[in-house]
Parts: C-alpha cells; structure tokens; sequence
C-alpha cells in the first residue's frame, strides 16, 4: 500500500517538523497572537523559515514590498527544488497540484532519496509524502499555538532539528552518488558566496552559479556521449 510506504519513510520528517511547529506555535504566542494565528499561517505559507520571519514582521509598519522581497530570498531555493525533481514528477490532477505546493526542504530529501518498489505507485508514494509532511506542520503550529495559550511557555533551541534532519538526509543522498563532483562544487560554491558576500543573499547567489555549472556539466556530458555513439 503506497500510503502506509510514504508513512513510514516520511516519519523522520514527521516528527522533526511537529516538533518545530509547537515550537513556532509557541513562539507566536510570545508574540502576542492568538492560538489560531500560527496555524492558519502554517495552512497558507507552508514555509518554516518564512513563517518565523514574517511573525516578527506583522509587528512592524506594515511593508509588503519588505515582506516580498524577503519572501522570495528565502524561498527562492524552491525554485531549484522544482527544477531537480522535473523528472520525477509526472502526478497528474491532484497528484500534480500536491507535489508542486507541497514541496519542502524536507519533502524534497525524502522524495529525492526514497526508492519506491516496482508494485508500488510512484508518483502517489511523492504524494502521500508531501501530505503527511504537510499535516504533521500544520498539526504541530495549531498544537504549538494552542498550548501556549493554556500553559504560557517557550522552548529555546528547536529550531535546530530540522537543519540537523535535512543534514542527515543530504549525507545519505551524497553516499548513494556514483561521484562527489556536483556535491564537493555546491558546497566550495556555497563557501565562497557566503563568505564574499555575507548572510543576507549568499544563497541566491550560489543557487544561481550552481545551476550555470550543472547546466554546463549537464551539456559537456551529452556532448561526450553524442561523440562516443
């Protein structure tokens, strides 16, 4: 059963994710806002990163030229996310609409790790993944909002698990490559941008020179195989 194979390989990120959520809840509620703030904003945003800034944002005067252009900073390495997974993503109707929004940094490693048995419906394992992932969040912000409204307590430092959980998935994503090449560039390039150009758009940057080198390795390649036929 596709749905029971998607449960057990998104577990990890299931738990990681409601346990950041009640911590994002619980931040909102420092902040001031009622229960039902962070989960609508975890139902409509969907994004981990974003959320947390934009809670401190709808403190200040109201900017949305500030808010978009953050937003997109952020979550432009979804763009890429996209890109990779082109060639994994043939859902058709729904299927389609929950691999294309529900595509996290998380569901991304999964989906892009996970090899799915031959009996087993592919493209509606990617879907069960990206729904599990997506209701354990939403999940976690309603139980994060709701206890910090009855018990008025903050947890420091939760932040943390899903970066180490994403880490995990990417070592074993490096381990099961035939050669270290694009994975040793990503990260000299990604050193490099931050330390030129510091915190604020060092990963745009190196998104954007990453993409230029697979597209020129990517051509170099079929350049070689069209000579060898």
């Amino acid at each position: 059963m596709e749905w029971k194979y998607a449960f057990k390989k998104s577990f990890p990120v299931m738990i990681g994710y409601v346990i950041l959520a009640v911590s994002y809840g619980l931040y909102m509620h420092n902040l001031h806002f009622d229960w039902w703030f962070p989960l609508l904003m975890a139902a409509t945003i969907y994004g981990g990163s974003v959320e947390f800034l934009i809670a401190n944002m709808l403190l200040l005067k109201f900017a949305p030229v500030t808010v978009l252009l953050i937003t997109l900073v952020v979550g432009f390495r979804q763009f890429f996310y996209g890109i990779a997974m082109l060639d994994r993503y043939h859902g058709h109707g729904w299927q389609k609409w929950v691999q294309i929004l529900g595509l996290s940094d998380e569901t991304f490693a999964v989906n892009l790790e996970v090899e799915v048995p031959e009996h087993l419906d592919q493209q509606l394992v990617y879907s069960y993944i990206s729904i599990y992932d997506y209701l354990a969040w939403v999940f976690g912000a309603g139980l994060g909002g709701v206890l910090g409204q009855q018990l008025a307590i903050q947890i420091n430092g939760l932040d943390f698990i899903m970066t180490a959980l994403f880490i995990v998935l990417a070592l074993e994503q490096i381990l099961k490559e035939s050669n270290h090449i694009s994975s040793i560039s990503g990260f000299i390039i990604t050193a490099i941008c931050l330390l030129a150009i510091g915190q604020t758009y060092f990963l745009l940057l190196a998104l954007l020179l990453m993409v230029i080198e697979y597209t020129w390795i990517y051509r170099r390649l079929q350049r070689r195989a069209g000579g060898n036929k």
